[in-house]
């Protein structure tokens, strides 16, 4: 993957390079394990995927927000965000290959 951002596209070219699979079927099984994780999303479940992270969904309150331009106070509307938490494991280990690849 020497693309410098990784995409939909060579995430399912790599999976087709490595498990074998055809790259319909990986895109199948790309395109449904985003659909679950998103439809848990959307019931405000959490999504653990072990050794590398949790997806939440908090809620944040409305509030008074400024236009940084013109000064103009706005409200801003309660809505929904989606936050990742890294695990230890894989903050560790992308901590240990940055600190060896600068080496």
């Amino acid at each position: 993957m020497e693309d410098e951002v990784l995409t939909k596209a060579s995430m399912i070219n790599y999976l087709n390079e490595n498990i074998g699979l055809s790259k319909r079927e990986c895109q199948v099984f790309f395109e449904v394990f985003l659909d679950l994780i998103t439809r848990e999303l959307i019931e405000e479940k959490d999504v653990k995927l072990v050794n590398f992270g949790i997806f939440k969904v908090m809620k944040k309150k409305a509030r008074l927000g400024r236009n940084p331009r013109t000064k103009e106070e706005v409200i801003i509307s309660e809505r929904c965000v989606i936050k990742f938490k890294p695990s230890n494991f894989l903050a560790n280990f992308i901590n240990s290959n940055i600190i060896n690849f600068n080496d």
